[in-house]
């Protein structure tokens, strides 16, 4: 018969499907930033990269906390959204449209994480896991404002370009 599975279960597994994200979105970013042509796009992906290496540390200590080693789970979804961004890095190379894509597929992983720490915020509160609730409130905030500097940079400049 098989095991029931509960709340604890699936935050823990979320948990390290989030973490298995990071780590695989560290390694994109610097490929990104070099990729970019727009200065200021470059820099977002450089500041981001900062930012990611603090949320995977805060991940690490709520992993602590569940008295667990900190440990990825693969995760298609991730995969799937920095595969696209290589095929755009590729396909749209030194043309005008590449900064687009690029923040096109940052967007798209933004996306992502807000969903992922939202819901994980949630559950932590709902678990009692009290202290986990602010470090994942501080890394959705993080997503939240890197996803609107990059809606900014493309409504600024970047689009634009490209049109």
């Amino acid at each position: 018969m098989a095991q029931e599975k509960t709340l604890h279960d699936l935050f823990t597994e979320t948990l390290k499907d989030i973490y298995y994200a990071e780590k695989q979105i560290l390694r994109a970013l610097p490929k990104m930033a070099k990729s970019a042509q727009s200065e200021q796009l470059k820099m977002a992906f450089r500041t981001h990269q900062e930012q990611t290496e603090g949320q995977i540390e805060r991940l690490e200590q709520v992993f602590e906390m569940l008295g667990k080693a900190p440990r990825g789970k693969h995760c298609p979804a991730i995969v799937g959204i920095i595969d696209e961004g290589k095929e755009i890095m590729e396909d749209f190379a030194g043309t005008d449209a590449l900064d687009p894509g690029l923040l096109a597929g940052a967007q798209a992983v933004e996306h992502y994480e807000i969903a992922r720490y939202g819901t994980l915020k949630t559950w932590a509160a709902q678990l009692g896991l009290t202290d986990a609730v602010p470090l994942l409130e501080a890394t959705l905030k993080e997503e939240k404002e890197t996803d609107a500097l990059l809606t900014r940079l493309a409504g600024a400049d970047v689009n634009r370009k490209a049109a």
